[in-house]
């Protein structure tokens, strides 16, 4: 029988994406000897332990990562620095901690301080996920066919960086590494801009007039009800990224801002061609999703 990738590794974080990999997990017969569940919520710990999400449940992190050869956090990115400090005495030497954060530069600049001498850091960003949260919102395929982007810190242990991936190639993602500035410039982009674009609207939505509010809820058409889904997503979660990717997305929100307001020029003006070039290359890279099997 083939040695396992990981004899005992800890998920820190037992909401929607630390449940679909505890369940991705049972789907990988072989990849984990031993699967411990950790989470600051006695709810999610006794949820998650009813569901059989893992072999052991543990509240305390400290007490969790005790002999782990893996661990991976799966908290909301502004709570890895303190996750990390409490966890670093009690890391064994060899173990290799991982992240599921949105944010790769505040993840290495967070964390890394505290990763001891002779433990291993590869941080990891797995791009999936619904609006759900919480132990009972894990998918077991969430990963299937998606990617995992690797952003490594200087010096990374290439056996460290190659059991995570075989990790993710086990749980059924794609992995590719890319710079933590460049992956937090290319996800502003691709997922944070367009949740601050769908906060917003709902916002802008919530504060119209009593009797228009109502229609827009009771006639709501196809787009803002994917802008509400969208918006649906955990507030505590989406606040870390915000803020901790902060210059990439008012980068992206600056050049979205200048593009909807020539849109609105068009728009006043009657500006089809301008109009219709925007429609056509939007699908044109909707026709691309599809092709590529990421739509």
């Amino acid at each position: 029988m083939a040695e396992p990738l990981f004899h005992r590794l800890v998920l820190i974080g037992i909401g929607h994406i630390g449940s679909s990999i505890a369940r991705a997990l049972h789907h990988a017969p072989g990849t984990v000897e031993r699967l411990v569940i950790c989470d600051a919520s006695p709810a999610h710990l006794a949820r998650a332990k009813e569901l059989e999400l893992g072999d052991e449940y543990v509240a305390d992190p400290a007490e969790a990562v005790a002999g782990a050869d893996g661990v991976i956090l799966c908290t909301p990115v502004g709570s890895f620095a303190a996750i990390a400090e409490g966890i670093a005495p009690h890391l064994a030497p060899g173990c290799v901690l991982s992240d599921v954060g949105s944010t790769k530069q505040s993840v290495i600049r967070d964390v890394g301080p505290h990763v001891p001498e002779g433990v291993h850091f590869v941080p990891a960003h797995p791009l999936a996920g619904t609006e759900f949260s919480g132990p009972d919102a894990g998918l077991a395929d969430l990963f299937k066919g998606r990617w995992c982007l690797i952003s490594l810190p200087e010096g990374a242990d290439e056996d460290a960086v190659e059991k995570i991936e075989s990790l993710w190639a086990a749980l059924g993602a794609r992995t590719a590494r890319m710079t933590a500035a460049h992956h937090d410039r290319v996800i502003a982009i691709v997922s944070h801009l367009p949740h601050l674009i769908a906060f917003t609207i709902c916002g802008t939505a919530d504060d119209l007039a009593d009797e228009t509010r109502e229609e827009v809820l009771q006639f709501a058409a196809s787009g803002f009800r994917d802008f509400t889904r969208i918006a649906a997503s955990d507030p505590v979660m989406w606040r870390d990224i915000f803020i901790n990717n902060k210059d990439a997305l008012l980068e992206m929100f600056a050049r979205f801002s200048e593009d909807a307001q020539s849109m609105a020029r068009a728009v006043r003006w009657g500006d089809t061609g301008y109009i219709e070039d925007r429609i056509n290359r939007s699908r044109k890279i909707r026709k691309s999703l599809i092709d590529i099997k990421q739509a």
